[in-house]
């Protein structure tokens, strides 16, 4: 995928995009990326996003299960 879709939503490329995500949701860069790489770049403005809803949504039950 080019850069123009991230352009076109403010960004200026993918890593720009994935950066983002990783401080928006509060999660690890690193793990940001496994994710996007696990689920490809198509789905970077849809499954991504709800993936990484349940992955904060999970790791945050765990957390509170252990506490």
């Amino acid at each position: 995928m080019d850069n123009e879709i991230y352009q076109k939503n403010g960004f200026g490329n993918r890593d720009e995009y994935l950066s983002y995500l990783a401080d928006n949701y509060g999660i690890s860069i690193s793990a940001v990326r496994a994710i996007a790489e696990i689920l490809g770049e198509n789905e970077d403005f849809d499954g991504l996003i709800a993936s990484l809803e349940d992955y904060t949504m999970t790791s945050g039950y765990s957390n509170l299960l252990i506490a």
